[in-house]
């Protein structure tokens, strides 16, 4: 992970909203705009160019459209000359036999190539990829397995990683969604449904968590243990096991309770966070391994502005949100249904409160009296591609018995396997 390219300070929701689409790297729309085109003799192009690259070739297909018309112009009107003095067909058949000595533009631009065009980043290739925290966080490290050529964007808050990928600041962005001790991330699922970006991938980090201190504190010295709520809940009882009577607090991230340590000297506070932190931040790890579970994994998603396109020469995953106007566990029961009558197997369910809609009144005929039920948004995961029929056949049917319905993505799943180890990468 050391090779990521990162920037000095995250992106906060200030600086977002100083930019708009207008303004944000005018340079920039070109070269995600435009189509790549293809040829015999470079089937793939490697890589996006610099936008610097992108306005000279833009300027070039200018050129090239100028001096067309200013062709064409000169053809005209030296025809219209030779019609007026009587030269007449044989002329313009000697025009068109290119044996005439028309006064033309000497050299031509050559035609646009490959090579002029700007085509969109490959996969893992030179893209910005945004991700809440600071260098040293988890989030970054899962960046880099998801896009190991990236450009690392830190942010200071979920919702600045998806605004930096809707104003083409950054190309990607990777957020988590849930941790196999801590839960699902319920933040990110209701900016997932807030935000129109795309899921377009899934990538899954194991974590090691290290207790992390200035040089020369000991154990017994600490006072405080800071991180993120859910690194402190994945190592809540391993901290109770080492003896330490401390109070714990909750911050943004992992690495910038790091980095908060290191920044005003604290001598009583330790941090959770990763062993690239503590080298990052000039720290020591007074604790290897402190997560309860060594099994310690979360899972991000890949977030981009376009979907991509679903196939079914590897395994797929489809990730879906839908709400019911209808009271009672029928509709819901109907829903699952619709999946577990073609084979499909569910990967996740998770309910979420209706914001718009937070509480139903019913009216209750018999007795008068006025029911609240509380409204819920419901995300699914399933292993389909939208290329299959079954999965398209499966919505077709859920969307009968829901009042809302919105694929979030479909897109590969990670197969990569993995196994708990000893230190973070």
């Amino acid at each position: 992970m050391q090779s990521l390219a990162h920037s000095s300070s995250p992106l906060d929701l200030k600086s977002i909203t100083r930019f708009t689409p207008n303004r944000v790297n005018p340079t920039r729309f070109p070269i995600q705009c435009a189509s790549p085109r293809h040829d015999a003799s470079n089937p793939t192009p490697t890589a996006a160019q610099s936008p610097a690259a992108g306005f000279a070739q833009v300027s070039r297909r200018y050129e090239w459209q100028s001096t067309c018309a200013i062709l064409a112009g000169k053809v005209v009107s030296q025809q219209q000359d030779i019609e007026k003095s009587g030269g007449g067909s044989d002329v313009l058949a000697a025009v068109n036999g290119h044996s005439s000595s028309l006064d033309l533009v000497p050299a031509l631009p050559k035609p646009l190539t490959i090579a002029d065009l700007s085509p969109a980043p490959m996969h893992g290739s030179q893209l910005r990829v945004a991700y809440q925290g600071v260098p040293g966080a988890y989030s970054e490290a899962a960046a880099g397995k998801a896009y190991p050529k990236c450009e690392a964007i830190p942010c200071d808050q979920f919702e600045v990683a998806f605004q930096a990928v809707e104003l083409w600041i950054a190309d990607r962005a990777v957020l988590p969604v849930e941790n196999s001790l801590g839960g699902s991330i319920h933040r990110n699922y209701d900016l997932l449904l807030r935000h129109r970006l795309h899921i377009v991938g899934e990538v899954q980090l194991p974590v090691h968590h290290c207790l992390l201190a200035l040089p020369g504190v000991r154990r017994e010295y600490l006072r405080r243990v800071i991180s993120h709520p859910q690194a402190l809940s994945q190592c809540e009882h391993t901290l109770t096991r080492m003896g330490l009577s401390v109070a714990r607090e909750a911050v943004d991230d992992t690495a910038g309770a790091a980095e908060y340590i290191a920044a005003n000297g604290l001598r009583d506070t330790a941090a959770i966070a990763s062993a690239r932190a503590a080298e990052l931040y000039g720290l020591q790890v007074v604790a290897d391994g402190i997560q309860d579970d060594a099994s310690n994994v979360t899972r991000f998603v890949m977030l981009a502005r376009e979907p991509i396109i679903p196939r079914t020469d590897r395994p797929f995953k489809t990730s879906i949100v839908f709400a019911h106007d209808k009271q009672g566990t029928s509709v819901l029961f109907k829903v699952l249904s619709a999946f577990a009558f073609r084979d499909i197997s569910l990967t996740k369910i998770e309910s979420r409160p209706h914001r718009n809609c937070p509480i139903r009144l019913v009216d209750d005929a018999d007795t008068g009296a006025t029911a609240k039920h509380f409204e819920y948004l419901f995300y699914i995961d399933f292993e389909a591609s939208m290329a299959e029929a079954r999965a398209q056949n499966a919505l077709a049917e859920v969307q009968e018995f829901t009042s809302f319905l919105r694929v979030l993505g479909s897109y590969p799943m990670d197969m990569t396997p993995w196994a708990p180890s000893s230190a973070q990468d």
